[in-house]
């Protein structure tokens, strides 16, 4: 043990001092604890692992590895579990309600144990979708002193002796059904996308959280892109463990970490990746465990000044083991700040500014992922907000590797996602429409659906740009092609798409930052007199909890007011 701690301060105080507390202390000797043990600070590990999917499988063995970090810089480990719902599983049916959903119960769930066990730090572990935002959220909800690590991206599978991803199976999906992919090709596709530990390899809503998590300042400098596999993922963990008594000792917090200024940085880098629509989506809802006012307009904002220079999937060549070997995220930061993109000065779990971080990394002119900010491969970002009469309230769309910025074309309106999946699968959707899948948003569907299924069936149709795709649920960051998620205000509070009808003209314009309805103002007041809203299926149970508290998705989807209204801070009680 190199440090001794003060814990007349610290919440575990709480249960572990004095003679009042010898009944909470007795627990712990039950558990094989020594006096000398209880005394020092309770760092809670926080583990999404499971066995539900490959994103999840290394997770408490990391979690585990962090004990020692812990223990040998003189804390108390004390590692606990909690959900995850893999969204590559639960796609295209009515499993991915759940999945948002379980971003709130994950940021819960990790408040609940910190609070009701009065751990002084945290070090969170997680690997698919929405455990990383959860667990990024519990931890500027609670501010203990916290580390987020990324249990890291599963390597590209073989086919064809090409790199492939789970994508390309959905992908393949669509061109089963559109006769040009044997099934007997299918089934071997499928045995070799995924060939082992790790969650989704492209820059899909994983890596992309993952970056944010670096860039944002939570996790430690190039330390989330190394593959889930990789021996370098133990030496990760163990520092995550030394680290967080360091930040510890220092009283460093989240909330010290993610200012205002952080959180536009970690939307820079989204754009600059291409990275998926949800994190306009998630840096809205951290930002509200902050206090801080950053919603999709915010993100937009600075999403339509900010280069794309990743060429990684799925718009791009590379996937996140690439963009390992080129040197990280912070490679990519590197030219960004250099070209005056980023803020240099927040703080982050080093102790020292993200500008301090960044100076000690060399640009490597020879790695093929990232472009220099001054030869970038789009000069805008490679996602893009949206507003206008069909989306008051804003939609979002990732233009990565897209040719065509515009669109105008007839709607094709669906109120669920199978009705529309349906149609594809049935080559029943005629190019130049623009096809509308609503009651599928936050408070409607409820949860918010990604609807990965239907637009991987498109494009592998051949059909990614000969129609648009508009929804207020979501889109998995494994999306490509002309899909607009998001938007708002959603159809289930009576929002113009809920008075889209078969025909109407809609016009997109990616370019100028805009999506509209066009139909005659007095046509619309006339069906929305007619309007009546819709009952779920989801009338008990935590999908209907959801669908009572959550918020618009341009604020995040968030189901609480945040810190915005808090009376304490739990860190200080």
């Amino acid at each position: 043990m190199t440090k001794t701690f003060d814990k007349s301060r610290l919440p575990s105080r709480h249960v572990s001092v004095g003679p009042e507390k010898a009944p909470h202390r007795s627990y712990y000797y039950a558990m094989g604890l020594t006096e000398e043990e209880i005394a020092r600070p309770f760092v809670g590990i926080a583990s999404a692992g499971n066995d539900s999917a490959p994103c999840n499988t290394t997770l408490n063995a990391q979690a585990d590895i962090c004990r020692t970090g812990v223990t040998e810089s003189g804390g108390m480990p004390r590692r606990f579990n909690t959900i995850t719902v893999t969204d590559g599983i639960a796609m295209g049916h009515q499993g991915m309600k759940s999945s948002l959903v379980s971003r709130e119960v994950i940021a819960d769930s990790v408040e609940l144990s910190v609070r009701g066990h009065c751990y002084d730090a945290l070090v969170g572990f997680a690997g698919c979708d929405k455990s990383l935002p959860g667990m990024m959220m519990s931890m500027l909800r609670l501010n203990v002193p916290s580390i987020f690590v990324y249990g890291g991206s599963i390597l590209p599978g073989r086919f064809h002796d090409e790199d492939v991803t789970v994508v390309d199976v959905f992908e393949a999906v669509g061109q089963y059904a559109a006769g040009n992919c044997p099934l007997t090709e299918l089934t071997a596709l499928e045995k070799v996308a995924c060939p082992g530990h790790g969650a989704c390899g492209g820059q899909f809503t994983a890596n992309t959280m993952a970056c944010v998590g670096e860039a944002i300042g939570l996790s430690l400098p190039n330390s989330n892109m190394a593959p889930a596999p990789y021996k370098s993922r133990e030496e990760i963990a163990l520092a995550a463990g030394r680290q967080v008594m360091t930040l510890l000792e220092k009283n460093i917090r989240p909330r010290d970490i993610c200012t205002r200024a952080a959180f536009e940085n970690a939307a820079r880098v989204v754009a600059a990746t291409g990275g998926s629509t949800n994190g306009a989506l998630h840096l809205p809802a951290m930002a509200n465990e902050a206090g801080i006012a950053f919603d999709l307009f915010d993100v937009a904002e600075i999403f339509k000044s900010t280069p794309y220079i990743a060429d990684l999937k799925p718009g791009g060549r590379y996937v996140a083991k690439d963009m390992h070997e080129a040197g990280g995220v912070y490679m990519g930061m590197k030219t960004l700040l250099d070209g005056g993109f980023l803020d240099p000065n927040p703080m982050t779990v080093t102790g020292k500014t993200l500008g301090e971080n960044i100076e000690e990394i060399t640009w490597n002119p020879d790695q093929k992922v990232f472009y220099d900010v001054s030869k970038p491969i789009t000069p805008t970002g490679g996602v893009v907000g949206l507003k206008g009469t069909l989306a008051p309230d804003g939609a979002i769309v990732k233009v990565a590797g897209m040719q065509r910025l515009t669109f105008s074309g007839p709607a094709r309106v669906f109120e669920c996602e199978e009705d529309a999946f349906r149609a594809v699968e049935e080559r029943n959707i005629a190019e130049g429409c623009v096809i509308v899948i609503r009651y599928e948003g936050p408070k409607g569907g409820p949860g918010m659906r990604e609807m990965l299924a239907t637009t991987a069936a498109l494009y592998g149709q051949g059909m990614g740009e000969k129609v648009a795709l508009i929804t207020d649920g979501r889109f998995s960051g494994g999306t490509r092609g002309f899909c607009i998620g998001h938007v708002g205000p959603e159809a289930a509070d009576g929002g113009p798409i809920a008075l889209i009808e078969d025909g109407d003209m809609i016009v997109i314009d990616a370019e100028q930052g805009t999506i509209d309805l066009d139909v005659a103002p007095s046509v619309l007041d006339e069906r929305r007199k007619a309007w009546q809203p819709r009952q779920n299926d989801y009338q008990s149970g935590a999908l209907w909890r959801f669908s009572q508290n959550v918020g618009p998705a341009s604020k995040g989807a968030v189901t609480h007011p945040g810190a915005a209204k808090e009376t304490h801070i739990f860190a200080d009680i």
